[in-house]
């Protein structure tokens, strides 16, 4: 029991990372219609700013409560690029053909990563004394990190979060509205403009959220933010594009699978992934919650 008790937080814990990248690419996608292929390296912006801004203030083997919130630093930073971004980038595609969102989307994946590079460099940062400063817990005659069981509340929490703000408040309201019908909106009144800038500002906030409360596990590295967008494009499809209810269900069943592929088939643990996406699309090709 203890042993199986690790497994299930393991598969919360991938999961929780999981759904604040999935959850806000699909966002993005359900307002505005637009695969953001920048979003991997979104996330890996805001882990390398949480990283670089919580190693400047780190004095001690043993860090205070107040700096687990400067983490916060790396969405913020996320979300005001995605602030940025959305006005001078991408308005001016939305009404061309996709590819050209693909195009530009891509293009800007591309720029993020070498600004990344050229900003702190081709090297790793770490922030380990965050996550060895919460300790461990024992569970039966088994350790597991206390920094764990945070990320798993944290993305406990961002889920309520977000499903609050778009299903119980009055901008959530304007933000379905418009998109499920951007015109009759924009005709009843609502600015479509900024309704857009918040929703990607948003999306953006949990990539760098998502990349934020890894770093201290994992640390921020070159090249995170293309298998960050990679995993999170399996989750929503196998959840369905544009619906967060699937974002958190394809992330449960992702973390569960990716446990159960790394205990009991190591070797083949991502093409259980893709195994499992491939036979969604052939059984839903919208995704289990997707529309076609």
């Amino acid at each position: 029991m203890d042993t199986l008790l690790i497994h299930v937080l393991n598969s919360l814990l991938y999961a929780a990372v999981l759904f604040l990248i999935a959850g806000g690419l699909s966002l993005i996608y359900g307002v505005m219609r637009i695969v953001n292929l920048a979003h991997g390296n979104l996330f890996a912006f805001g882990a390398f700013v949480a990283a670089w801004t919580v190693g400047r203030l780190v004095g001690g083997p043993a860090p205070t409560p107040l700096l687990y919130l400067v983490l916060l630093a790396g969405p913020l930073a996320a979300a005001a690029l995605g602030a940025v971004l959305e006005p001078t980038l991408l308005r001016p595609l939305y009404k061309r053909p996709e590819e050209y969102q693909l195009l530009i989307t891509f293009g800007l994946q591309l720029i993020l990563e070498d600004l990344v590079r050229l900003i702190w460099g081709p090297y790793p940062l770490t922030v380990s004394s965050l996550y060895e400063g919460m300790g461990s817990l024992n569970i039966g005659e088994s350790i597991y990190p206390a920094y764990n069981l945070a990320v798993i509340v944290v993305g406990g929490l961002a889920a309520a979060g977000l499903w609050a703000f778009i299903y119980r408040t009055q901008f959530g309201v304007v933000l379905r509205a418009t998109s499920q019908n951007m015109r009759m909106a924009q005709a009843m009144g609502v600015n479509v403009n900024r309704v857009y800038v918040q929703a990607f500002t948003l999306g953006c906030f949990m990539a760098g959220l998502g990349g934020a409360i890894v770093v201290p596990q994992q640390g921020a590295v070159l090249g995170m933010g293309v298998d960050a967008l990679i995993l999170a494009f399996v989750v929503v499809v196998i959840g369905g594009l544009g619906s967060l209810e699937g974002a958190l269900i394809g992330a449960l069943l992702v973390g569960v699978v990716r446990e159960l592929g790394i205990t009991l088939f190591p070797e083949v643990e991502l093409a259980v992934l893709y195994l499992m996406a491939t036979a969604v699309l052939l059984i839903r090709p919208a995704g289990l919650f997707g529309r076609a």
